[in-house]
Protein backbone atom coordinates (compact mmCIF):
# COMPACT_ATOMS: atom_id res chain seq x y z
CA UNK A 1 0.00 0.00 0.00
CA UNK A 2 1.45 3.36 -1.01
CA UNK A 3 1.92 6.16 1.50
CA UNK A 4 0.10 9.24 0.23
CA UNK A 5 0.28 12.89 1.23
CA UNK A 6 -0.23 16.29 -0.34
CA UNK A 7 1.87 19.44 -0.59
CA UNK A 8 1.26 22.84 -2.15
CA UNK A 9 3.88 23.97 -4.62
CA UNK A 10 5.04 27.17 -2.98
CA UNK A 11 6.67 30.33 -4.25
CA UNK A 12 10.07 29.21 -2.90
CA UNK A 13 9.84 25.97 -4.91
CA UNK A 14 9.55 27.80 -8.24
CA UNK A 15 11.63 29.90 -10.59
CA UNK A 16 10.70 33.54 -11.33
CA UNK A 17 8.23 32.36 -14.02
CA UNK A 18 6.30 30.33 -11.42
CA UNK A 19 7.45 26.96 -12.79
CA UNK A 20 8.65 24.35 -10.32
CA UNK A 21 12.43 24.32 -9.95
CA UNK A 22 13.95 20.87 -9.34
CA UNK A 23 15.69 21.77 -6.02
CA UNK A 24 12.24 22.65 -4.66
CA UNK A 25 11.02 19.22 -5.69
CA UNK A 26 13.96 17.58 -3.89
CA UNK A 27 13.18 19.51 -0.69
CA UNK A 28 9.58 18.28 -0.94
CA UNK A 29 10.70 14.69 -1.63
CA UNK A 30 12.80 14.69 1.56
CA UNK A 31 9.96 16.16 3.64
CA UNK A 32 7.50 13.55 2.31
CA UNK A 33 9.94 10.70 3.02
CA UNK A 34 10.46 12.05 6.55
CA UNK A 35 6.66 12.27 7.02
CA UNK A 36 6.26 8.66 5.86
CA UNK A 37 8.77 7.42 8.46
CA UNK A 38 7.03 9.45 11.19
CA UNK A 39 3.64 8.03 10.15
CA UNK A 40 4.77 4.48 10.91
CA UNK A 41 6.40 5.42 14.21
CA UNK A 42 10.00 6.17 13.24
CA UNK A 43 10.38 9.96 13.32
CA UNK A 44 13.79 10.98 12.02
CA UNK A 45 14.75 13.22 14.99
CA UNK A 46 14.34 10.26 17.38
CA UNK A 47 16.05 7.86 14.96
CA UNK A 48 19.01 10.19 14.71
CA UNK A 49 19.34 11.45 18.28
CA UNK A 50 18.28 8.41 20.29
CA UNK A 51 18.98 5.46 18.01
CA UNK A 52 21.89 7.01 16.09
CA UNK A 53 20.48 5.77 12.77
CA UNK A 54 20.52 7.86 9.61
CA UNK A 55 18.89 7.15 6.26
CA UNK A 56 21.01 8.74 3.53
CA UNK A 57 19.99 8.55 -0.10
CA UNK A 58 22.53 6.48 -2.02
CA UNK A 59 20.74 6.57 -5.38
CA UNK A 60 18.16 8.89 -6.86
CA UNK A 61 16.74 8.69 -10.39
CA UNK A 62 14.11 11.16 -11.56
CA UNK A 63 11.91 11.37 -14.63
CA UNK A 64 10.11 14.64 -15.29
CA UNK A 65 6.88 14.31 -17.27
CA UNK A 66 5.23 17.75 -17.08
CA UNK A 67 5.85 21.13 -15.47
CA UNK A 68 4.39 22.04 -12.11
CA UNK A 69 3.29 25.59 -11.34
CA UNK A 70 3.18 27.81 -8.28
CA UNK A 71 0.01 26.98 -6.32
CA UNK A 72 -0.44 23.43 -7.67
CA UNK A 73 -1.57 20.88 -5.12
CA UNK A 74 0.81 17.95 -5.43
CA UNK A 75 -0.14 14.40 -4.49
CA UNK A 76 2.86 12.32 -3.46
CA UNK A 77 2.56 8.54 -3.49
CA UNK A 78 5.46 6.59 -2.04
CA UNK A 79 5.75 2.81 -2.23
CA UNK A 80 8.50 0.34 -1.60
CA UNK A 81 9.64 -1.93 -4.41
CA UNK A 82 12.33 -3.72 -2.42
CA UNK A 83 13.31 -3.98 1.23
CA UNK A 84 16.81 -5.24 1.93
CA UNK A 85 18.70 -5.88 5.12
CA UNK A 86 19.79 -2.26 5.31
CA UNK A 87 18.35 -0.75 2.13
CA UNK A 88 14.93 0.44 1.00
CA UNK A 89 14.07 1.06 -2.65
CA UNK A 90 11.35 3.71 -2.73
CA UNK A 91 9.19 4.67 -5.70
CA UNK A 92 7.75 8.18 -5.76
CA UNK A 93 4.91 9.32 -8.00
CA UNK A 94 4.02 13.01 -7.96
CA UNK A 95 0.91 14.35 -9.67
CA UNK A 96 -1.40 17.32 -9.67
CA UNK A 97 -4.92 16.10 -10.26
CA UNK A 98 -4.60 13.27 -12.78
CA UNK A 99 -1.50 14.78 -14.46
CA UNK A 100 1.79 13.07 -13.62
CA UNK A 101 4.52 15.65 -13.00
CA UNK A 102 7.45 13.43 -12.10
CA UNK A 103 8.46 10.09 -10.69
CA UNK A 104 11.56 8.95 -8.87
CA UNK A 105 13.38 5.90 -7.64
CA UNK A 106 15.22 6.52 -4.38
CA UNK A 107 17.41 4.06 -2.52
CA UNK A 108 17.90 4.72 1.20
CA UNK A 109 20.35 2.86 3.42
CA UNK A 110 20.15 2.61 7.20
CA UNK A 111 23.49 3.71 8.61
CA UNK A 112 25.09 4.12 11.98
CA UNK A 113 25.68 7.80 12.66
CA UNK A 114 28.70 6.75 14.73
CA UNK A 115 30.51 4.46 12.28
CA UNK A 116 28.90 5.73 9.04
CA UNK A 117 28.46 2.12 7.94
CA UNK A 118 25.30 0.32 6.90
CA UNK A 119 23.29 -1.33 9.67
CA UNK A 120 20.29 -3.66 9.51
CA UNK A 121 16.89 -2.07 9.79
CA UNK A 122 15.58 -2.43 13.35
CA UNK A 123 12.52 -4.71 13.45
CA UNK A 124 10.01 -1.90 14.10
CA UNK A 125 11.31 0.25 11.23
CA UNK A 126 11.44 -2.78 8.92
CA UNK A 127 7.79 -3.51 9.75
CA UNK A 128 6.79 0.09 9.03
CA UNK A 129 8.58 0.06 5.70
CA UNK A 130 7.20 -3.37 4.80
CA UNK A 131 3.66 -2.00 5.08
CA UNK A 132 4.39 -0.03 1.90
CA UNK A 133 5.84 -2.92 -0.14
CA UNK A 134 4.39 -3.21 -3.64
CA UNK A 135 4.68 -7.03 -3.58
CA UNK A 136 5.24 -9.41 -0.66
CA UNK A 137 7.99 -11.28 -2.52
CA UNK A 138 10.04 -8.08 -3.02
CA UNK A 139 11.86 -8.56 0.27
CA UNK A 140 15.52 -9.42 0.05
CA UNK A 141 17.13 -9.55 3.50
CA UNK A 142 20.58 -10.01 1.95
CA UNK A 143 20.56 -6.61 0.22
Amino acid sequence: MAFETKRLLGFGDCDPAGIAFFPGYMRLLVSVTEEMFAAFGAPWPAMMRERRIGVPTVKLDLDFAAPGFHGDELTFQVSLSKLGGSSADLRHRVATGDRLLWSARQVLVATSLDSHRAVHWPDDIRAGLAAHLEMNDARDPAA
